[in-house]
């Protein structure tokens, strides 16, 4: 490539073909004889030179109002009046500065040129403060990540401040580590940037973290919004009634159809039974009942009906709280608090007509009573 670009330097310097017009400007319309741009160019006042020797004429007014660094530049004074301008633009593939160059006049880039020198134009890009060439580029190069250029492609990030192109980068580092750690960019990081092989693992155990923290998190959001839909079922159970137990003051109908959570209304109605009828739970010695203790302590915690509300014992406890504020108070207060939270979260993301849909339960004012049970065996 190189090669060819020497090759044409000296007929560029005397008198530039007609196509590297169009390479340069960015359309193959120029060497048909058609002006994309509707009027006559003016000639050309400055060259920019590449390392293959290539001189490529253009324009300094155009030059410097796509890139404020070429401004500056052209801007600076010269020796001699009549020598030329010329910026050089070395380090680069010439057809690399061409694509650059065309892409200052067009606003237009390849596919084909973003797939041979995408990196090249990116530190371009950024040398010469072009943001719409820059995002173009980090776009095209986030298409093309792959295991193998990733860590080429990571640093280059960092040095030409690509921060959406870098953070891609060290996601997919974390995603493929094993495939990367294979490949011959990972073994140049390691011996020759170790800070950034630092950055890549602390990021990678960052993101681990996250995930297990996300897990948990989850995990408990799916414990409070069990214990939520218990509350609900309980209430159902002592102001309703469900199969086989409910309050005192109504009778239980025979053949009732199931309500909508009969597996966790099912298993609360076996445990209530239990609880009312078990020898253990006076010395505390029943870890089922226990359960329905803690049960029905924290539907107390959640509960703001003092008078009206028909869940055994929930004014006991409320009383008993109040009375001698125990330091494990705060607890249940936060565990309800959590709960009410995941039933929230969980009812806004529910579709709205399927939250307008569900019933609204009424609970009736009425003294506390006791439990009617069925005659079917309680254990």
């Amino acid at each position: 490539m190189e090669g060819s670009c020497a090759d044409a330097a000296p007929a560029a310097a005397a008198s530039p073909p007609a196509n590297l017009y169009g390479e340069v400007y960015g359309h193959s319309s120029l060497t048909e004889g058609v002006n994309p741009f509707g009027r006559e160019l003016p000639e050309s006042d400055v060259w920019i030179l590449t390392s293959g020797g290539l001189r490529i004429p253009a324009h300094s007014g155009i030059l410097a109002s796509v890139s404020p660094v070429l401004e500056n530049i052209i801007d600076q004074p010269r020796k001699h009046r009549s020598s030329e301008r010329v910026i050089p633009i070395l380090g680069v593939p010439c057809d690399a500065v061409l694509a650059f160059v065309g892409f200052l006049y067009s606003s237009r880039c390849t596919e084909d040129q973003m797939e041979k020198y995408g990196i090249h134009l990116l530190a371009l890009s950024h040398v010469y403060l072009v943001p719409q060439l820059k995002q173009r580029c980090t776009r095209a190069l986030i298409r093309r990540l792959t295991a193998e250029n990733v860590v080429d492609v990571l640093q280059l990030a960092r040095l030409c401040d690509a921060p959406d192109l870098y953070l891609k980068c060290l996601k997919l580092v974390h995603a493929h580590f094993k495939s990367v750690e294979a490949t011959e960019g990972w073994k140049f990081l390691q011996n020759h940037d170790p800070w950034l092989e630092l950055q890549i693992l602390q990021f990678m155990d960052e993101a681990e973290s996250r995930k297990k923290k996300r897990t948990r998190n989850k995990e408990d959001q799916s414990l409070y919004l069990e214990l939520s839909e218990a509350m609900e079922c309980l209430e159902h159970i002592c102001t309703e009634g469900c199969t086989s137990v409910g309050p005192c003051d109504a009778e239980l109908v025979r053949n009732k159809d199931p309500c909508g959570k009969f597996a966790i209304c099912c298993g609360i109605q076996l445990s209530i039974k239990h609880f009312a009828t078990c020898e253990k739970r006076v010395g505390g010695g029943c870890s089922r009942c226990k359960r329905m203790w803690q049960l029905l302590r924290l539907h107390s915690s959640i509960c703001d009906q003092l008078d009206s509300c028909r869940v055994p014992l929930c004014r006991q406890f409320k009383l008993r709280m109040h009375q001698e504020k125990r330091k494990d108070d705060a607890r249940w207060k936060l565990l309800a608090k959590k709960v009410i939270s995941a039933k929230v979260l969980s009812s806004l993301s529910q579709p709205k007509r399927k939250r307008a849909e569900e019933p609204r339960e009424e609970v009736r004012d009425c003294d506390i009573r006791s439990m009617r049970l069925s005659p079917i065996a309680s254990h």
